[in-house]
């Protein structure tokens, strides 16, 4: 069979390739190993897909190369995949932090890109692996598991190593590797964090108990949002954020209280409420079975009168900067994303074509590019993939 494109990954990078490569004429076929396409954009949000973001900038973003991304970002904004799907009719909300979710299901998304796959002509094959991958004269030589391929143009969109139970295999990197691409070191990102020892045994009772608001900081990078305490450690949008900047040994620090002035608020207390114990008022601003484990902990808990302010002042710091001794993550069995990947500096961040090997391309997770939480890691799938199936 002859092509002039082969995607190899049908995820939403994949997808949006194949619609923009398709639109031009090109004689498209994406394959990929899965029983069916889009798989995590089906799990995405809950089951809503938060498919973009109103806020992405390109420092949203952590790669080798901070500048890479810019390009096929500017190129390819939340605002024209919000036009797509406003042609389709999917009803979407912003929930928090300029995230966009469908209103409905996941579903139309997917359902979305396979009709506009369907106009372009884009033929797609689930449950196919790709076996041996040659470069050619005319282009590659791609054993699949339906047959082999011969395409002018060939397209790697297979995602990173997270989620393994959705699929998620390496097959991108080491194909990188095959044609001589430097592969950066991976690891999970977006992940909850794990602790161990006696730094488990302080909380681990405490899973479940979840705290609306906190700011999560490594170094001075800090992430304000919710936290759940699990079985094992820590997880809730602050940090999952935080984990793609925390590396094991660093310093990892929660402000329990970051829209409270906390030392002035204790003072306040003890004049209002000075028979109380400290547990008890600092029950009404965090979970009780929190307030009462920082008491057992840090703070004698004792009637408020028989606090001096040098000691409210002490309280109120620890609680704008608990230390909190992380030993890792969860990995990639629970990560939304990979960190790490195909370096940059061998791709263009114009086309996302390979400067080693012409006709070859990568996007999407597969590269040194990851996104924050809230729709900004779709966001480069379909700007990274636009951007190569304008050329291929």
């Amino acid at each position: 069979m002859k092509v002039d494109v082969l995607i190899v990954g049908a995820g939403a990078a994949g997808l949006m390739c194949a619609i923009t490569a398709g639109q031009r004429g090109r004689q498209v076929l994406v394959v990929d190993h899965a029983n069916k396409v889009g798989k995590k954009i089906l799990m995405s949000g809950g089951g809503r897909c938060n498919f973009t973001n109103l806020g992405v900038t390109p420092g949203c973003y952590l790669s080798a190369n901070p500048h890479f991304a810019k390009s096929a970002l500017a190129r390819y904004t939340p605002w024209d995949f919000i036009a797509l799907v406003e042609k389709h009719r999917i009803a979407y909300h912003e929930k928090e932090l300029g995230q966009l979710f469908c209103d409905d299901s996941s579903k139309l998304i997917v359902r979305m890109l396979l009709d506009e796959c369907a106009a372009a002509g884009v033929r797609i094959e689930t449950s196919c692996g790709v076996e041996r991958v040659r470069k050619t004269d005319e282009g590659f030589s791609v054993l699949t598991a339906r047959g082999e391929v011969h395409a002018t143009s060939l397209v790697v969109a297979t995602g990173g190593l997270s989620i393994p139970s959705m699929g998620a295999t390496g097959w991108g990197y080491e194909l990188g590797r095959q044609f001589g691409h430097n592969v950066l070191p991976t690891r999970a990102g977006l992940v909850p964090l794990t602790l161990s020892g006696k730094h488990q045994e302080r909380y681990e009772d405490l899973a479940g108990v979840a705290l609306p608001a906190v700011e999560a900081m490594v170094g001075k990078r800090g992430f304000r949002a919710g936290m759940l305490f699990t079985h094992r450690g820590i997880s809730g949008p602050a940090i999952l954020q935080i984990s793609s900047y925390w590396q094991p040994g660093d310093d990892l620090r929660i402000d329990l209280l970051p829209e409270l002035e906390a030392a002035a608020w204790l003072q306040a207390q003890r004049g209002a409420r000075p028979a109380a114990e400290l547990k008890n008022v600092l029950a009404d601003i965090l979970p009780r079975r929190l307030a009462q484990r920082l008491c057992e902990l840090w703070f004698e808990s004792r009637p408020m009168r028989q606090y001096r302010e040098a000691e409210l002042a002490s309280i109120g710091a620890q609680l704008h900067d608990w230390p909190i001794v992380a030993s890792g993550t969860e990995g990639y069995r629970t990560a939304e994303v990979t960190l790490g990947g195909i370096d940059t500096d061998g791709v263009s961040s114009a086309t996302m074509q390979s400067k080693r090997v012409p006709g070859l391309f990568f996007v999407g997770e597969v590269v040194d590019v990851t996104g924050w939480l809230g729709g900004y890691n779709f966001q480069w799938a379909w700007a990274s993939g636009r951007a190569a199936g304008e050329v291929a």
